[in-house]
Protein backbone atom coordinates (compact mmCIF):
# COMPACT_ATOMS: atom_id res chain seq x y z
CA UNK A 1 0.00 0.00 0.00
CA UNK A 2 0.92 3.77 -0.65
CA UNK A 3 1.20 5.87 1.68
CA UNK A 4 -0.53 8.79 0.05
CA UNK A 5 -2.98 9.31 -2.92
CA UNK A 6 -3.68 12.98 -4.10
CA UNK A 7 -6.88 13.03 -6.06
CA UNK A 8 -8.72 15.34 -8.11
CA UNK A 9 -12.42 15.08 -9.29
CA UNK A 10 -12.04 16.46 -13.08
CA UNK A 11 -14.78 17.37 -15.68
CA UNK A 12 -13.32 19.05 -18.68
CA UNK A 13 -10.19 20.30 -16.85
CA UNK A 14 -7.87 20.25 -19.95
CA UNK A 15 -6.71 24.12 -19.07
CA UNK A 16 -5.81 22.99 -15.94
CA UNK A 17 -5.13 19.21 -15.22
CA UNK A 18 -1.71 19.43 -16.24
CA UNK A 19 -0.49 22.10 -13.67
CA UNK A 20 -2.43 20.30 -10.92
CA UNK A 21 -0.76 17.19 -11.77
CA UNK A 22 2.40 18.49 -11.80
CA UNK A 23 2.16 20.20 -8.78
CA UNK A 24 1.51 17.04 -6.84
CA UNK A 25 4.52 14.94 -8.42
CA UNK A 26 6.54 17.74 -7.02
CA UNK A 27 5.26 17.27 -3.78
CA UNK A 28 5.57 13.81 -3.86
CA UNK A 29 8.98 13.80 -5.40
CA UNK A 30 10.02 16.91 -2.86
CA UNK A 31 8.96 14.90 0.26
CA UNK A 32 9.95 11.41 -1.01
CA UNK A 33 6.11 9.87 -0.08
CA UNK A 34 5.75 6.98 -1.68
CA UNK A 35 2.15 8.16 -3.46
CA UNK A 36 0.29 8.53 -6.89
CA UNK A 37 -1.78 11.15 -8.50
CA UNK A 38 -5.11 9.76 -9.14
CA UNK A 39 -7.94 11.36 -11.49
CA UNK A 40 -11.61 10.28 -11.12
CA UNK A 41 -12.88 11.67 -14.19
CA UNK A 42 -16.69 11.80 -14.73
CA UNK A 43 -17.21 11.98 -18.59
CA UNK A 44 -14.60 14.45 -20.04
CA UNK A 45 -14.90 15.52 -23.33
CA UNK A 46 -12.03 17.54 -23.82
CA UNK A 47 -9.04 14.67 -23.98
CA UNK A 48 -8.70 15.26 -19.85
CA UNK A 49 -8.06 11.64 -19.61
CA UNK A 50 -5.32 11.47 -22.41
CA UNK A 51 -3.63 14.44 -20.50
CA UNK A 52 -3.39 12.79 -17.26
CA UNK A 53 -2.29 9.54 -18.34
CA UNK A 54 0.48 11.15 -20.52
CA UNK A 55 2.10 12.99 -17.58
CA UNK A 56 1.90 9.46 -15.21
CA UNK A 57 -1.32 9.86 -13.00
CA UNK A 58 -3.81 7.03 -12.87
CA UNK A 59 -7.17 7.65 -14.48
CA UNK A 60 -10.46 6.13 -13.22
CA UNK A 61 -13.28 6.47 -15.25
CA UNK A 62 -16.55 7.55 -13.16
CA UNK A 63 -19.92 7.24 -14.82
CA UNK A 64 -22.38 8.36 -12.11
CA UNK A 65 -22.42 12.21 -12.83
CA UNK A 66 -21.77 14.83 -9.47
CA UNK A 67 -18.80 15.52 -7.53
CA UNK A 68 -19.58 13.40 -5.18
CA UNK A 69 -19.83 10.39 -7.21
CA UNK A 70 -16.57 11.56 -8.77
CA UNK A 71 -14.43 11.56 -5.50
CA UNK A 72 -16.60 8.79 -3.23
CA UNK A 73 -15.31 6.46 -6.65
CA UNK A 74 -11.77 7.61 -6.49
CA UNK A 75 -11.65 7.70 -2.80
CA UNK A 76 -12.72 3.52 -3.38
CA UNK A 77 -9.77 2.98 -6.11
CA UNK A 78 -6.81 5.31 -4.00
CA UNK A 79 -4.39 2.88 -2.97
CA UNK A 80 -2.78 5.26 -0.19
CA UNK A 81 -3.39 4.96 3.27
CA UNK A 82 -4.16 8.85 3.15
CA UNK A 83 -5.66 10.72 0.69
CA UNK A 84 -5.42 14.63 0.22
CA UNK A 85 -8.59 15.54 -2.34
CA UNK A 86 -8.55 18.88 -3.94
CA UNK A 87 -10.33 20.85 -7.21
CA UNK A 88 -8.27 20.01 -10.54
CA UNK A 89 -8.92 23.87 -11.41
CA UNK A 90 -5.56 24.77 -9.82
CA UNK A 91 -7.10 27.12 -7.64
CA UNK A 92 -5.36 24.75 -4.78
CA UNK A 93 -1.49 24.63 -4.86
CA UNK A 94 -0.63 20.86 -4.37
CA UNK A 95 2.85 21.60 -4.35
CA UNK A 96 2.35 22.38 -0.56
CA UNK A 97 0.67 19.72 1.14
CA UNK A 98 2.94 19.08 3.80
CA UNK A 99 0.67 20.52 6.75
CA UNK A 100 -2.11 17.98 6.07
CA UNK A 101 0.83 15.19 5.91
CA UNK A 102 2.12 16.08 9.09
CA UNK A 103 -1.37 16.46 10.90
CA UNK A 104 -2.38 13.04 9.04
CA UNK A 105 0.36 11.28 10.00
CA UNK A 106 -0.19 12.75 13.79
CA UNK A 107 -3.08 10.58 13.95
CA UNK A 108 -6.23 12.84 12.50
CA UNK A 109 -8.65 11.36 10.16
CA UNK A 110 -9.70 14.33 8.85
CA UNK A 111 -7.39 17.76 8.07
CA UNK A 112 -9.33 20.52 6.44
CA UNK A 113 -8.22 23.28 4.53
CA UNK A 114 -9.47 26.60 5.81
CA UNK A 115 -9.15 29.03 3.13
CA UNK A 116 -10.41 32.42 5.06
CA UNK A 117 -7.51 31.49 7.87
CA UNK A 118 -4.66 30.67 5.08
CA UNK A 119 -5.83 33.27 2.15
CA UNK A 120 -8.64 34.04 -0.88
CA UNK A 121 -6.81 35.68 -3.46
CA UNK A 122 -8.66 38.55 -5.22
CA UNK A 123 -11.11 37.09 -7.70
CA UNK A 124 -10.66 33.69 -6.37
CA UNK A 125 -14.03 33.87 -4.36
CA UNK A 126 -17.48 35.40 -6.03
CA UNK A 127 -18.36 37.58 -3.00
CA UNK A 128 -21.74 35.74 -2.28
CA UNK A 129 -19.64 33.12 -1.57
CA UNK A 130 -16.99 34.55 0.30
CA UNK A 131 -19.35 36.57 2.76
CA UNK A 132 -22.80 34.97 2.73
CA UNK A 133 -22.89 31.37 1.76
CA UNK A 134 -19.82 29.80 3.01
CA UNK A 135 -20.11 31.59 6.34
CA UNK A 136 -23.56 31.31 6.81
CA UNK A 137 -23.62 27.33 6.22
CA UNK A 138 -20.38 26.92 8.19
CA UNK A 139 -21.53 28.24 11.19
CA UNK A 140 -24.97 26.45 10.90
CA UNK A 141 -22.64 23.64 10.36
CA UNK A 142 -20.71 24.13 13.59
CA UNK A 143 -24.04 25.03 15.65
CA UNK A 144 -25.52 22.17 14.93
CA UNK A 145 -22.94 19.56 15.05
CA UNK A 146 -20.65 21.21 17.63
CA UNK A 147 -17.52 21.06 14.86
CA UNK A 148 -14.26 23.19 15.09
CA UNK A 149 -14.49 23.19 11.46
CA UNK A 150 -14.63 27.01 10.65
CA UNK A 151 -14.53 26.10 6.61
CA UNK A 152 -17.07 23.49 5.42
CA UNK A 153 -16.32 23.77 2.02
CA UNK A 154 -12.98 23.71 1.85
CA UNK A 155 -12.21 21.42 -1.68
CA UNK A 156 -8.34 20.68 -0.30
CA UNK A 157 -8.99 18.42 2.56
CA UNK A 158 -6.86 15.44 3.60
CA UNK A 159 -7.91 12.05 5.73
CA UNK A 160 -7.48 8.38 6.41
CA UNK A 161 -9.03 6.90 3.96
CA UNK A 162 -10.38 3.88 6.12
CA UNK A 163 -12.04 6.40 8.53
CA UNK A 164 -13.81 8.22 5.81
CA UNK A 165 -14.30 4.62 4.07
CA UNK A 166 -16.08 3.44 6.81
CA UNK A 167 -18.96 6.24 6.91
CA UNK A 168 -20.09 4.78 3.53
CA UNK A 169 -20.69 8.64 1.93
CA UNK A 170 -23.38 8.68 -1.05
CA UNK A 171 -23.99 12.13 -2.21
CA UNK A 172 -23.29 12.29 -5.77
CA UNK A 173 -23.21 16.08 -5.99
CA UNK A 174 -21.49 18.79 -3.96
CA UNK A 175 -23.31 18.26 -0.71
CA UNK A 176 -20.25 15.86 -0.58
CA UNK A 177 -18.04 18.68 0.88
CA UNK A 178 -20.54 18.71 3.96
CA UNK A 179 -21.29 15.43 4.65
CA UNK A 180 -18.06 14.42 5.02
CA UNK A 181 -17.59 16.20 7.92
CA UNK A 182 -20.93 16.11 9.14
CA UNK A 183 -20.81 12.25 9.20
CA UNK A 184 -17.12 12.33 10.48
CA UNK A 185 -18.12 14.40 13.51
CA UNK A 186 -21.06 12.18 14.49
CA UNK A 187 -19.10 9.25 14.29
CA UNK A 188 -16.28 10.88 16.77
CA UNK A 189 -13.49 11.06 14.25
CA UNK A 190 -10.20 13.26 15.24
CA UNK A 191 -10.46 16.55 12.70
CA UNK A 192 -8.20 19.43 12.69
CA UNK A 193 -7.78 22.30 10.40
CA UNK A 194 -4.80 23.93 8.66
CA UNK A 195 -4.85 27.18 6.78
CA UNK A 196 -4.83 27.19 3.06
CA UNK A 197 -4.77 29.23 0.02
CA UNK A 198 -7.04 29.68 -2.67
CA UNK A 199 -5.88 31.05 -6.23
CA UNK A 200 -8.34 32.19 -8.62
CA UNK A 201 -9.00 29.27 -11.15
CA UNK A 202 -7.64 28.99 -14.67
CA UNK A 203 -10.41 27.73 -16.17
CA UNK A 204 -11.85 30.08 -19.10
CA UNK A 205 -15.41 28.98 -18.47
CA UNK A 206 -17.82 29.22 -15.60
CA UNK A 207 -17.23 26.51 -12.66
CA UNK A 208 -19.26 23.58 -12.59
CA UNK A 209 -20.68 24.97 -8.81
CA UNK A 210 -24.05 26.45 -8.76
CA UNK A 211 -24.98 28.76 -6.13
CA UNK A 212 -28.27 28.45 -4.87
CA UNK A 213 -28.82 25.54 -5.79
CA UNK A 214 -25.52 23.75 -4.35
CA UNK A 215 -26.23 25.95 -1.24
CA UNK A 216 -29.62 24.53 -0.53
CA UNK A 217 -28.30 20.89 -1.05
CA UNK A 218 -25.84 21.69 1.76
CA UNK A 219 -28.37 23.38 3.84
CA UNK A 220 -30.67 20.32 3.45
CA UNK A 221 -27.73 18.04 4.34
CA UNK A 222 -27.20 20.22 7.44
CA UNK A 223 -30.88 19.93 8.23
CA UNK A 224 -31.50 16.62 7.50
CA UNK A 225 -28.38 15.21 10.10
CA UNK A 226 -29.48 17.28 12.54
CA UNK A 227 -33.13 15.70 14.37
CA UNK A 228 -32.59 17.32 17.42
CA UNK A 229 -32.70 20.72 15.86
CA UNK A 230 -34.59 20.21 13.32
CA UNK A 231 -37.94 18.33 15.12
CA UNK A 232 -36.74 18.05 19.16
CA UNK A 233 -35.74 21.57 19.85
CA UNK A 234 -38.31 23.20 18.10
CA UNK A 235 -41.25 20.27 19.00
CA UNK A 236 -40.53 20.93 22.62
CA UNK A 237 -40.82 24.69 22.40
CA UNK A 238 -44.34 24.51 20.96
CA UNK A 239 -45.47 21.95 22.95
CA UNK A 240 -44.38 23.73 25.82
CA UNK A 241 -45.55 27.23 25.21
CA UNK A 242 -48.93 25.58 23.69
CA UNK A 243 -49.58 23.56 26.63
CA UNK A 244 -49.42 26.68 29.16
CA UNK A 245 -51.09 29.01 27.10
CA UNK A 246 -54.13 25.67 26.66
CA UNK A 247 -54.49 25.37 30.18
CA UNK A 248 -54.58 28.91 31.03
CA UNK A 249 -57.40 29.29 28.12
CA UNK A 250 -59.12 26.68 29.21
CA UNK A 251 -60.72 28.16 32.10
CA UNK A 252 -61.28 31.63 30.54
CA UNK A 253 -60.34 34.39 28.58
CA UNK A 254 -56.83 35.79 29.91
CA UNK A 255 -55.97 39.79 30.06
CA UNK A 256 -52.03 40.26 29.59
CA UNK A 257 -50.49 43.34 29.58
CA UNK A 258 -53.95 45.09 28.87
CA UNK A 259 -54.44 43.08 25.89
CA UNK A 260 -57.58 40.09 26.17
CA UNK A 261 -56.88 36.69 24.79
CA UNK A 262 -60.11 34.34 24.61
CA UNK A 263 -61.18 31.60 22.26
CA UNK A 264 -59.16 32.81 18.89
CA UNK A 265 -55.90 32.14 21.09
CA UNK A 266 -57.30 29.09 22.43
CA UNK A 267 -57.64 27.41 18.69
CA UNK A 268 -53.67 28.94 18.41
CA UNK A 269 -52.79 26.80 21.28
CA UNK A 270 -54.51 24.09 20.69
CA UNK A 271 -52.43 23.94 17.11
CA UNK A 272 -48.95 24.40 18.60
CA UNK A 273 -49.91 21.85 21.43
CA UNK A 274 -50.58 19.26 17.91
CA UNK A 275 -47.42 20.34 15.93
CA UNK A 276 -44.89 20.43 18.85
CA UNK A 277 -46.30 16.72 20.01
CA UNK A 278 -45.70 15.58 16.40
CA UNK A 279 -42.43 16.95 16.28
CA UNK A 280 -41.08 14.96 19.32
CA UNK A 281 -42.06 12.12 17.37
CA UNK A 282 -40.70 12.55 14.11
CA UNK A 283 -37.48 13.54 16.04
CA UNK A 284 -38.15 10.07 17.51
CA UNK A 285 -38.75 8.01 14.47
CA UNK A 286 -35.92 9.69 12.71
CA UNK A 287 -33.58 8.71 14.99
CA UNK A 288 -34.53 5.35 15.18
CA UNK A 289 -34.20 5.51 11.47
CA UNK A 290 -31.40 7.33 11.22
CA UNK A 291 -29.24 4.09 13.84
CA UNK A 292 -31.35 1.51 12.14
CA UNK A 293 -29.24 2.37 8.76
CA UNK A 294 -25.96 4.15 10.88
CA UNK A 295 -26.66 7.47 9.25
CA UNK A 296 -25.76 8.46 12.98
CA UNK A 297 -24.65 7.00 15.92
CA UNK A 298 -27.45 6.09 19.36
CA UNK A 299 -26.47 6.58 22.96
CA UNK A 300 -27.51 5.22 25.68
CA UNK A 301 -30.33 7.48 26.53
CA UNK A 302 -32.04 6.63 22.78
CA UNK A 303 -31.25 2.81 23.17
CA UNK A 304 -33.63 3.15 26.95
CA UNK A 305 -35.72 4.92 25.22
CA UNK A 306 -35.76 2.07 22.32
CA UNK A 307 -36.17 -0.65 25.02
CA UNK A 308 -39.23 1.26 26.56
CA UNK A 309 -41.29 2.13 23.56
CA UNK A 310 -43.07 -0.37 21.87
CA UNK A 311 -46.15 -0.66 20.12
CA UNK A 312 -48.18 -1.53 22.89
CA UNK A 313 -47.18 1.33 25.03
CA UNK A 314 -47.83 3.79 22.43
CA UNK A 315 -51.45 1.92 21.94
CA UNK A 316 -52.01 2.66 25.22
CA UNK A 317 -51.39 5.76 25.76
CA UNK A 318 -53.57 6.56 22.91
CA UNK A 319 -56.30 5.31 24.17
CA UNK A 320 -55.96 6.89 27.14
CA UNK A 321 -55.71 10.31 25.05
CA UNK A 322 -58.80 9.14 23.32
CA UNK A 323 -60.82 7.91 25.92
CA UNK A 324 -60.27 11.53 27.75
CA UNK A 325 -61.46 13.15 24.56
CA UNK A 326 -64.41 11.15 23.91
CA UNK A 327 -65.30 11.49 28.00
CA UNK A 328 -64.57 15.22 27.46
CA UNK A 329 -67.13 15.20 24.66
CA UNK A 330 -69.67 13.63 25.89
CA UNK A 331 -69.80 15.47 28.94
CA UNK A 332 -70.14 18.88 26.85
CA UNK A 333 -72.66 17.21 24.85
CA UNK A 334 -74.95 15.76 28.25
CA UNK A 335 -74.38 19.33 29.60
CA UNK A 336 -76.09 20.63 26.22
CA UNK A 337 -78.82 18.58 26.32
CA UNK A 338 -79.62 19.32 29.83
CA UNK A 339 -79.83 22.95 28.57
CA UNK A 340 -82.56 21.97 26.51
CA UNK A 341 -80.20 22.09 23.13
CA UNK A 342 -80.68 25.61 22.93
CA UNK A 343 -78.49 27.88 21.51
CA UNK A 344 -74.66 27.68 22.44
CA UNK A 345 -72.41 30.60 23.70
CA UNK A 346 -69.67 30.48 21.27
CA UNK A 347 -66.91 31.01 24.32
CA UNK A 348 -68.37 28.50 26.14
CA UNK A 349 -68.42 25.59 23.77
CA UNK A 350 -65.20 26.70 22.48
CA UNK A 351 -63.27 25.22 25.35
CA UNK A 352 -64.75 21.63 25.63
CA UNK A 353 -64.90 21.23 22.24
CA UNK A 354 -61.06 22.14 22.15
CA UNK A 355 -59.88 20.15 24.98
CA UNK A 356 -61.57 17.19 23.20
CA UNK A 357 -59.98 17.56 20.12
CA UNK A 358 -56.80 18.04 20.95
CA UNK A 359 -57.43 14.85 23.47
CA UNK A 360 -58.29 12.92 20.20
CA UNK A 361 -55.89 14.03 18.40
CA UNK A 362 -53.13 13.43 20.28
CA UNK A 363 -54.64 9.53 20.90
CA UNK A 364 -54.45 9.61 17.04
CA UNK A 365 -50.75 10.69 16.77
CA UNK A 366 -49.53 7.86 19.82
CA UNK A 367 -51.52 4.93 18.31
CA UNK A 368 -50.31 5.79 14.27
CA UNK A 369 -46.60 7.03 15.35
CA UNK A 370 -46.38 3.91 17.58
CA UNK A 371 -47.16 1.44 14.66
CA UNK A 372 -44.78 3.32 12.12
CA UNK A 373 -41.96 2.65 15.50
CA UNK A 374 -42.77 -0.32 15.39
CA UNK A 375 -42.48 -1.13 11.48
CA UNK A 376 -39.21 0.64 11.50
CA UNK A 377 -38.05 -1.19 14.87
CA UNK A 378 -38.53 -4.80 13.50
CA UNK A 379 -35.36 -6.99 13.18
CA UNK A 380 -34.41 -7.30 9.79
CA UNK A 381 -34.47 -11.50 9.11
CA UNK A 382 -30.93 -12.64 8.12
CA UNK A 383 -31.12 -14.84 5.16
CA UNK A 384 -30.01 -18.74 6.17
CA UNK A 385 -26.80 -19.83 5.05
CA UNK A 386 -27.38 -22.24 2.07
CA UNK A 387 -27.36 -25.88 2.96
CA UNK A 388 -24.63 -28.24 1.40
CA UNK A 389 -26.13 -30.58 -1.39
CA UNK A 390 -26.08 -33.86 -0.25
CA UNK A 391 -22.85 -34.94 -2.77
CA UNK A 392 -21.16 -32.11 -1.50
CA UNK A 393 -21.42 -33.32 1.99
CA UNK A 394 -20.69 -36.99 1.37
CA UNK A 395 -17.26 -35.44 -0.38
Amino acid sequence: MKELTILMPCLNEAETLAACITKAQGFLSRTGIDGEVLIADNGSTDGSQAIAESLGARVVPVPRKGYGAALGAGIAAAEGRYVIMGDSDDSYDFSRLDAFVERLRDGADLVMGNRFAGGIAPGAMPVLHRYLGNPVLSTIGRVLYRTPVRDFHCGLRGFNRAAILNLRLDTPGMEFASEMVIRSTLSGLRIEEVPTTLSKDGRSRPPHLKSWRDGWRHLKLLLTFAPFSLFLFPGLALLGTGLAAFVALLAGPVTLFGARFDTASLILASALVLTGFQLVWFHVLARLFAVRFELLPTSARFERLRNWLTVDVACRYGAAFLILGVTVALAAVTAWARAGFGDLDPGTIARPAALAVVLATLGVQSVTNGFLWGLLNQRVPQPAAPQASPVAAQA
